[in-house]
């Protein structure tokens, strides 16, 4: 059997809230703002100090750029960041890193000009941020007053009319001038689409034995070493199987033969996995398979018309986006090339 540590132990929540639609009136003190100086690095500004975000209103994003959570948030603080810039809302994205990979700057930097995020990035490695504010979740939100007070946190994606109340108000308090109360309507597409909720049966699983679960390939698995693996003929929802060459990790699997698969079975309009190539600047093509099919009509936007892909750096790739009606499906994988490793399978 694989190790399996529950998620929420290691500072990770998938959140399901949905949308507010009252606005809050009073806005309780929870904290001051904690000190930045713990960010290794910054990107699209200089470094931040407390006292000059003293007289700004301030949103602080914890994030990690293969975070789907995150992703399907990030359409409404982009879109905060530019409606309120000229109010005084400064919006600070602190990037700390869940796997290894997330730590690489350049990589941090590519994702985040892909997203057309423009907003200073706080770089937060070692954690420093994040134990300073005594944060627990990808993603979380707080909100500072000019004072340098926290008013109000969201952890999780959604609740996003009441975020936006609360930026009003603070901006209301600062007295810079008079703030609308029109709310933002996001037309977000892609990754950054809202999970279809009602179809959501799949939660997110990493594939490394320190925290996976529901690993079903005969005989368990072999850890820190290759091993030839089998896959059932049958799933159960929420399992999956390894079939070729591979090598279970802590973190991630890595696949030493080309021809080894991966197998999910699965119930969600979406199906991304984390992965990429282990050695920078190669490529790693695969074919997607959906209840043996190519995926052509339920293909993602990392897939070609033939039901194939490319993976060629490390992120969340989108693999499987159904048509309705939605149910129970085997996802396939089939890697035509060695050396991509494996990190987990998110849903939406």
């Amino acid at each position: 059997m694989l190790t399996t540590i529950a998620a929420t132990q290691l500072g990770i929540i998938n959140c399901t809230t949905q949308h507010a639609t009252s606005a809050m009136t009073e806005l309780p003190i929870e904290g001051e703002l904690p000190s930045l100086v713990g960010a290794i690095s910054w990107l699209n500004s200089q470094p931040f100090t407390v006292d000059e975000l003293r007289g700004k209103v301030v949103l602080i994003n914890f994030w990690t750029y293969t975070c789907i959570n995150w992703l399907r948030q990030l359409p409404y603080v982009r879109a905060w960041a530019e409606k309120y810039k000229d109010q005084g809302l400064v919006v600070i994205g602190i990037h700390t890193p869940e796997f290894e990979f997330e730590k690489n700057i350049d990589n941090v930097r590519r994702a985040s000009t892909e997203m057309k995020i423009d907003y200073p990035i706080a770089i937060d490695n070692d954690y420093a941020v994040w134990r300073a504010f005594g944060n627990h979740y990808w993603p979380a939100l707080y909100f500072i007053d000019t004072q340098g007070r926290i008013r109000h946190h969201q952890f999780g994606e959604g609740e996003y009319e009441q975020s936006e109340r609360v930026i009003q108000q603070l901006l209301s308090e600062s007295g810079t001038g008079h703030v609308g109360q029109e709310m933002l309507e996001v037309d977000a597409r892609g990754f950054e689409a809202a999970a279809d909720w009602n179809s959501l049966k799949s939660p997110e699983n990493y594939l490394g034995y320190e925290r996976t679960e529901n690993f079903a390939s005969p005989g368990g698995a072999v850890l820190n070493k290759r091993h030839l693996y089998t896959a059932p003929a049958q799933l159960k929802l929420n399992q999956w199987a390894l079939s070729g060459d591979w090598t279970i990790g802590k973190q991630a699997i890595v696949l030493n033969k080309s021809g080894g698969r991966i197998v999910y079975r699965f119930h969600a309009r979406d199906l991304h996995l984390v992965m990429g190539p282990t050695e920078h600047g190669t490529s790693v093509r695969f074919r997607v398979l959906v209840d043996g099919q190519p995926a052509v009509a339920a293909r993602g936007l990392d897939i070609d018309v033939r039901g194939e892909g490319t993976a060629t750096e490390q992120r969340l790739y989108q693999l499987v986006r159904q048509p309705k009606p939605i149910s129970d499906q085997q996802f396939e994988i089939e890697f035509l090339d060695s050396g991509v490793e494996a990190f987990a399978f998110t849903f939406g």
